[in-house]
């Protein structure tokens, strides 16, 4: 792939859309009259790659004949969570096919292909005679979740009811898909706990969290 200078005014694109049918990704956008050809690159949402470091791969050139025929480019996306789609215009050359550089807002657009289930369940012990009881938690996850994603709280005498209703731990772990069983933890007596996301709008929008 060859890079050019930067997309202007009349070669930019904009307008992008984006729908999932029938298990097909179907991106649309406003396809500029003098661009004959783009080059489509998708990434997961939050690990867009430098230029310079971008595999061949990752890029798929697209003309207008076959966006018209298809009307929009349709691709599968293997695996859940949330995707980017960056839509390059190019420009033909004496040297071949140059893309154009376009680095905004316009030119791109997220998306979620659903939300990876996590379920999991809190056993309590006895703790006979003692003020402190043992907590076991185990999820099973069907996707890799980071530690960063998922905090446990705890409160006094009853279950919390969102992550500020009490004390927040974090995952020291990450979650690895299929069952995570994590080190047993001693808390008072009185106290219950539940999981939360530690961002709902962020993580929510990729994973489920389903309590048994």
């Amino acid at each position: 792939m060859r890079w050019s200078g930067e997309a202007s005014g009349r070669s930019r694109i904009t307008g992008m859309r984006h729908r999932m049918q029938d298990n097909e990704s179907v991106l649309t956008w406003n396809w500029p009259e003098n661009v004959h050809c783009v080059y489509i690159y998708l990434f997961p949402a939050e690990a867009e790659l430098p230029l310079e470091q971008r595999p061949r791969h990752a890029m798929k050139l697209l003309t207008r004949e076959e966006y018209k025929a298809k009307a929009g480019y349709r691709g599968r996306v293997e695996g859940i969570g949330r995707y980017s789609y960056r839509v390059y215009p190019c420009e033909r050359g004496a040297d071949g096919i140059a893309l154009l550089r376009q680095e905004d807002d316009d030119n791109v657009i997220r998306f979620s292909t659903g939300k990876a289930r996590i379920r999991y369940s809190i056993q309590y012990g006895s703790g006979l005679f003692r003020k402190m009881k043992p907590v076991r938690i185990e999820l099973t996850s069907e996707v890799p979740v980071p530690k960063e994603a998922l905090c446990y709280v705890m409160k006094e005498g009853s279950l919390p009811l969102h992550k500020e209703d009490g004390t927040a731990y974090p995952f020291i772990e990450d979650i690895a898909p299929g069952r995570n069983v994590l080190p047993e933890i001693e808390i008072p007596k009185p106290n219950r706990i539940r999981l939360f996301f530690t961002d709902g709008k962020t993580y929510g929008e990729i994973y489920e969290l389903i309590p048994e």
